[in-house]
């Protein structure tokens, strides 16, 4: 299950990445305005439509980070190991601790 998750997360990134990418910036359409663009095939003609590009991208973008966030807290909540029973810090404490004492026939150090 834990790797199931994973897989689906670690495609999933790689997908909004892609997807931030292709968006255009808010700076974008002044350019384009002014003379800008490269080509003047401007957004009517593009795969999909003249507004449909920004609406699209945006909303698949905001899909997968929904379920980035999603497959996020998923595994932060598979990777947490639960003790069977709560308890104290002292009762999970060693009661004593053994010294060990150096041998009597040994040199002193000077």
């Amino acid at each position: 299950m834990h790797a199931l998750i994973l897989t689906i997360h670690i495609i999933v990134c790689l997908m909004l990445v892609g997807f931030v990418l292709i968006q255009h910036g808010k700076g974008a359409d002044a350019g384009a305005a002014f003379g800008g663009g490269g080509g003047g095939g401007g957004a009517s003609g593009s795969l999909f439509g003249s507004q449909g590009s920004a609406s699209f991208l945006s909303r698949t973008s905001a899909i997968l980070a929904a379920i980035f966030f999603m497959t996020s807290l998923t595994l932060a909540y598979f990777s947490v190991d639960r003790p069977d029973k709560a308890q104290s810090v002292t009762q999970t404490a060693p009661a004593e601790q053994k010294v060990e004492e150096t041998p009597a026939d040994l040199p002193e150090l000077p």
